[in-house]
This record gives C-alpha cells, structure tokens and sequence, in this order.
C-alpha cells in the first residue's frame, strides 16, 4: 500500500513557499501522492484545492496529485471543467479527480447553493462534465482544451453506503473516509466493493496529530494495508510528528 499525503492548510501567510515546502517535504519522505480537500466557511480557511495542488505539481514535477474530495455541486461544469483542465495541463496525467456530493450543509450555504438537493446537483453536473471532458464543450460554448487533455481526468467517487457499489461500476476509483468511519467498517465496505468489480480504492483524510497513538496508527495502517487498499492518505495536523515517521510505521 502506497502513502499519500493530504497539504494541511497555510497557517503562516507570510510564508508563500509553504505549500510547496509542504509538497517537497513529503516526496522527499517517500510519499507518492499529494491532495487537497475542500472546506469552505467552516471557521478555518483551506487554500482552494486547485491552488493547493498547482503548486503541488509545479513543486513535485512528476508526483500525482488529486482532491480528496470536491463537492462538485458547489461549481458550475463549465467553470469545474475549465478549472480542471487548466489543472491536468500542469500535472499532465498525474491528476485523480476525486469528487462528491458533499456532507457539510455550511459549505453550501456559504455558496448560496441548495444543500438538500446535493445528489440530485450532482448527478446532474456529472453528466455534463463527463460530456465536456468527452468533447472539450458542449451546446453553451467549447473549451477547446488541448489534445492530450480531452477525456478528462480519472474520476474517483468519494462515498460511503449504497455509493460504493456506484463506485465500483462508474468510477475508476473509490476514496473512503479514514476520519469518519472505524478501520473495521472501511475494510468491510473494500471487501463490497471489490466484489463489485471496483479498481483502485483509497482510504483518505487519516487524521494525525502530535496526540496521536502512533503504535494505533500503524495498526490501522498495516490492517488497511492487509484488506488490499492501493492507498493510504494521512492528514498530518500541527504538531504531528514529521512525513517519515509516519512512512515508518507501514510494514
């Protein structure tokens, strides 16, 4: 199982290198993939996942970088497509785009978009972006993306429930929660999801801080690892212990 890290938050602003500090620390610890996750009016700011993840690949040329996840609702297709593309020029096929209906009312109302109607949003912006992504545009207007940009991203669905299986027969990948379910329910949800037929799958947002049990830790790690999980995504808060004492823990 490979490790990946999630770029923490920039809680210094006089420091413009950090994020790339951040990107480069990782992949000198070893860590073959960069995200970002999306949180917008929570009382915190996190830098926009298209940001974060531009300076990711322009730090890291080569590493692959994904969001983990976007709530795609939130966007217009048009304006997530372009944003998109402008992204996989930089990072060229090393860009997952992992995507959701979102699970946070506060991000939407900060938006002024309709929380309750978060799947039926999504499943309709979906189409259309799979449609742009397929043919650089649509009947409002093209894009005119270049060539190796047309097809779009790999689309990972970021999901829990009745999701996975959609997951599995949809997406070319599935990123589960590592914060809000335990290590038992994610290693039961793998084994539906492989029955599905489901490719590469990844246990994201694994929340590390300087309290930590890091013997714990290695377990889940090594117990995720073990139930056949591609990847592992840690999210190391401040005081965390540094990239590559926690690569250290993965037998």
């Amino acid at each position: 199982m490979r490790l990946g890290a999630l770029l923490g938050p920039v809680d210094d602003p006089t420091r413009g290198q950090l994020l790339a500090d951040q990107a480069r620390a990782f992949a000198d610890a070893g860590y073959t993939s960069l995200w970002s996750a999306q949180a917008i009016g929570r009382g915190f700011m996190m830098t926009d996942p298209f940001v974060a993840l531009t300076v990711a690949a322009t730090a890291v040329p080569g590493i692959e970088v994904g969001t983990a996840v976007l709530q795609v609702p939130l966007y217009h297709p048009m304006d997530l497509a372009h944003r998109v593309f402008s992204l996989q020029q930089v990072s060229g096929d090393k860009f997952i785009f992992g995507v959701g209906a979102g699970s946070t009312a506060q991000d939407f109302a900060t938006y002024e978009r309709n929380y309750d109607s978060r799947f039926a949003d999504f499943n309709a912006s979906l189409a259309r972006l799979r449609g742009i992504f397929a043919t650089g545009g649509d009947a409002s207007g093209q894009l005119s993306p270049w060539a190796p940009l047309q097809g779009g991203p790999p689309l990972f669905y970021g999901t829990w429930g009745k999701g996975v299986a959609r997951a599995a027969t949809e997406f070319d990948g599935w990123i589960a929660s590592g914060m809000k379910r335990n290590v038992d329910e994610v290693c039961e949800a793998l084994a539906g999801y492989r029955q599905a037929g489901g490719g590469r799958a990844i246990v994201s947002t694994i929340q590390v801080s300087g309290e930590t049990d890091l013997d714990e830790l290695s377990a889940k790690l090594n117990r995720w690892a073990e139930a056949g999980f591609d990847d592992a995504v840690v999210m190391l808060l401040p005081g965390a212990p540094a990239p590559a004492e926690i690569m250290g823990l993965l037998a």
